[in-house]
């Protein structure tokens, strides 16, 4: 079992080194601006190290937005993104599945993900494989609560799309993570990637704020468990740098070994 974690884009592969990661992530531009990623010097010693590589898309991204101003925006980042993400060898670009202004718009939200995937398909694919990310908060979200999932999914399933599970956000969003993997998979199929992180608020409290394995509300042994059942690559996005996230990567594997 891959275990890895969320580092500073600066020198991954150091900060990869420093936790003793399988696989890590990370952003390839500031995740709260509009800006397209540049090339990095890096780019080829990231792609043929032995770690697997995630680049997470900026937060901006909302591609379900039935605003023209955010929208449009959102679908030019992500290609820009995948493409940047496939010059270091990602093995998937993780978004978040984003959200409309109003209760009553989540059919077109769900429609304009459609529309998005439709038009990538049109021009070959993404550069990487897009993988949707549940979220923890938002009435209006496509991707917090799973009956919303199931319907995003009958919009998008068709296409070439993955999943990355977050545990915090799914504590937080009020989906219980006791049976969550047979739930998911139901839904999408899949599950490529684990997000390994435990909650600093209680269950359904829409918060999306994390905390290491042991410290948060979520018990650390069903984080544990749902890797385990998921069987996919899991990495940990907790506060604490090198050694707080070291010892999270320790203490999933030994109790996955």
């Amino acid at each position: 079992m891959r275990i890895g974690a969320h580092v500073d884009p600066a020198e991954p592969l150091a900060e990869a080194a420093a936790r003793g990661a399988d696989l890590i992530q990370f952003f390839l531009t500031d995740p709260q601006a509009w800006t397209d990623p540049k090339d990095r010097a890096d780019a080829e010693a990231i792609r043929t190290a032995e770690i697997d590589v995630y680049v997470h898309a900026p937060y901006r991204i909302n591609v379900a937005s039935s605003n023209n101003r955010i929208r449009i925006p959102s679908r030019k980042l992500l290609f820009s993104h995948a493409a940047g993400a496939a010059q270091v060898g990602a093995k998937g670009l993780i978004v978040h599945g984003g959200h409309v202004e109003k209760a009553d718009g989540l059919d077109a939200g769900f429609d304009n993900w459609r529309k998005t995937f439709a038009y990538a398909a049109e021009q070959g694919g993404f550069a990487t494989p897009v993988l949707i990310e549940n979220t923890a908060g938002g009435d209006n979200a496509c991707a917090r609560r799973f009956d919303n999932l199931a319907r995003l999914w009958d919009a998008i399933g068709d296409y070439e799309v993955g999943f990355c599970l977050d545990t915090c956000h799914a504590h937080a969003g009020g989906e219980d993570l006791l049976d969550i993997v047979d739930r998911v998979k139901a839904i999408t199929g899949r599950i490529d990637l684990i997000h390994a992180n435990n909650s600093r608020d209680g269950f359904d409290s829409g918060r999306d704020r994390h905390d290491n394995m042991t410290s948060g509300e979520i018990d650390p042994e069903l984080i544990v468990a749902v890797i385990r059942a998921a069987g996919a690559p899991a990495l940990v996005e907790t506060p604490g740098g090198a050694e707080g996230q070291g010892a999270d990567i320790n203490y999933l594997r030994e109790r996955l070994a």
